[in-house]
């Protein structure tokens, strides 16, 4: 049986209350939240031999959050990922969105959604937090009401829930921006992690890591994870794609995708503690982001200071550009269509 707790964690430099939530299942393993970015703050479970650690990084204050470059935990959007020269069109008509990545558009923009209060409302197994982005917040067209859900479970699987409606045509991508380590938050480096993808394709990008519109196999490359192998062993290839993002960067289209189905994505291991992360979802894409840039992060809950690599984000989206690019799967969304994504991860040792 799950119990939820909540309290007050600090307050925005507006005043506002921060509330932490704590989801904890009949084995002892548990799962925080905020209501600053829909974020998840901490996951602490059990390694082979019963020790738990915090799997997830984050802060050592709840300030530590406030536009954070890493997004770390956070729920990002409208758009998540990267939209090029912060330009699109909807309809015919022609759309710029802020620039706050090199020359593009990413995560919704320098306050997206992740650096907002959500209102949150503890629910059975979970918690839901809601939040209205009125027409123009970031230069997106229609009001949107976003709604994410997190429920938690004694088999420690962890779901997350993402809606949306609009009143006008819009676009929409939302994901959960995680970085996991699952040897403890204050482990040091992810790069002995080994992951699986279930990808046989993914998207090839230029050098401000924007998809160049094709879908590459990935046999005899280093972005090949369909067996799985440790995230350090080609991070350093001569290949155009990690010299570009200085590591893994990038998305990948999962297999056997096919819309509101749900599918396994990813999975990832740590051989030293045993603990195993198992990802699945209903988004097409999946991008890995091994923590290229987390030097000068604030600092962890630890009290130290995060280096790059300490965690990888297994971020569930649609594709990068979606809205310039035909051939992708849309991210658009019209009044009375209803936007309903599930990621699930999972939690386990071997």
């Amino acid at each position: 049986m799950v119990t939820i707790e909540q309290h007050v964690w600090g307050m925005t430099p507006e005043g506002e209350a921060i509330i932490l939530y704590t989801m904890r299942n009949d084995k002892g393993a548990e799962v925080k939240i905020s209501n600053f970015g829909a974020a998840i703050v901490s996951v602490t479970m059990p390694d082979r031999e019963g020790r738990m650690a915090d799997v997830v990084l984050g802060y050592k204050h709840p300030e530590g959050y406030f536009f954070d470059g890493a997004a770390s935990g956070k729920s990002v959007g409208r758009c998540a990922n990267r939209i090029a020269s912060g330009r699109m069109t909807i309809e015919g008509k022609e759309y710029s969105l802020e620039v706050n990545n090199g020359p593009n558009h990413l995560h919704g923009g320098p306050t997206g959604f992740a650096n907002r209060l959500w209102q949150g409302e503890t629910t059975g197994d979970g918690v839901v937090f809601t939040r209205t982005s009125p027409d123009g917040e970031e230069d997106y067209p229609g009001t949107l009401t976003a709604r994410i859900a997190y429920a938690w479970d004694d088999d420690c699987c962890l779901t997350v829930l993402l809606e949306a409606a609009c009143d006008a045509p819009t676009i929409v991508n939302l994901t959960n921006h995680s970085y996991w380590n699952l040897a403890g938050e204050n482990a040091g480096s992810v790069l002995g992690h080994e992951l699986r993808l279930h990808a046989s394709r993914w998207l090839p990008t230029d050098e401000t890591l924007l998809p160049t519109g094709d879908l590459a196999g990935v046999a005899r490359t280093p972005v090949d994870f369909r067996t799985s192998k440790p995230l350090g062993r080609d991070i350093r290839a001569d290949f155009p794609a990690l010299r570009y993002g200085k590591g893994y960067d990038n998305c990948w289209a999962v297999d056997d995708w096919r819309a509101d189905e749900e599918t396994t994505v990813a999975e990832l291991y740590d051989p030293k503690s045993g603990r195993r992360l198992s990802v699945r979802s209903t988004q097409p894409g999946v991008q890995v982001y091994t923590g290229n840039w987390l030097a000068g992060s604030p600092l962890s809950k630890s009290g130290r200071p995060y280096a790059d690599y300490d965690g990888v984000a297994i971020e569930c989206q649609g594709f990068p550009d979606a809205p310039n690019r035909p051939d992708f799967p849309s991210a658009e969304l019209r009044p009375g269509e209803a936007y309903r994504r599930t990621i699930r991860f999972r939690f386990d040792v071997r």
